[in-house]
């Protein structure tokens, strides 16, 4: 196997994209109580960075949390060791409006998961989802409501969201798999 990478979002475009997302949520959501809750690991790293862009256009207070959905995917059966990180919801979550946070939007299975995670602290007022890249090939009928860049791709190709804070770069990039001809 050999493969190619191409870089689609650079480090300022990824910091343009969340500027934008962070305008449109408190545009779509005036007066609510907000909550912006980013999904290990990736999606933690995006929404702690939001928070501050958010709450420098709201009144009211913005409380930020990450959940890891280990034991909430439905193919936890079939994987192996799965890795687990603390979640941190330290706020009730009723009558929140509650944006969830990712890096990528594939088949929709992962925000199934967050989202039985939340509700199993509380039932929001709302929940939305806010993702980096929209790169389609849904199996749920998942829609986000804020997409950083829809990002159409074949399935022998993988999204790569990089940040700094866990990779040293901030960058998303397409690797598209090619076989090797023997």
């Amino acid at each position: 196997m050999s493969s190619t990478e191409r870089i689609v979002l650079d480090g300022d475009d990824m910091r343009r994209t969340l500027v934008r997302i962070a305008h449109e949520i408190v545009e779509r959501n005036p007066g609510a109580r907000l909550a912006l809750v980013g999904i290990h690991r990736r999606g933690a790293v995006l929404a702690k960075r939001l928070a501050p862009l958010v709450a420098d256009l709201v009144d009211g207070e913005l409380r930020l949390g990450d959940i890891d959905i280990a034991f909430y995917r439905d193919d936890i059966a079939t994987r192996e060791s799965p890795v687990v990180h603390a979640s941190h919801l330290e706020f009730p979550v009723a009558g929140l409006t509650v944006v969830i946070v990712d890096d990528v939007l594939f088949s929709g299975r992962t925000v199934r998961a967050a989202i039985e995670a939340i509700f199993d602290y509380g039932r929001p007022a709302k929940v939305q989802l806010a993702v980096l890249v929209d790169r389609g090939h849904r199996e749920l009928p998942i829609r986000p409501d804020y997409v950083g860049k829809n990002l159409p791709t074949a399935l022998a190709e993988r999204v790569n969201v990089r940040v700094e804070e866990l990779d040293e770069v901030d960058e998303v990039t397409i690797t598209r798999m090619a076989e090797v001809a023997a």
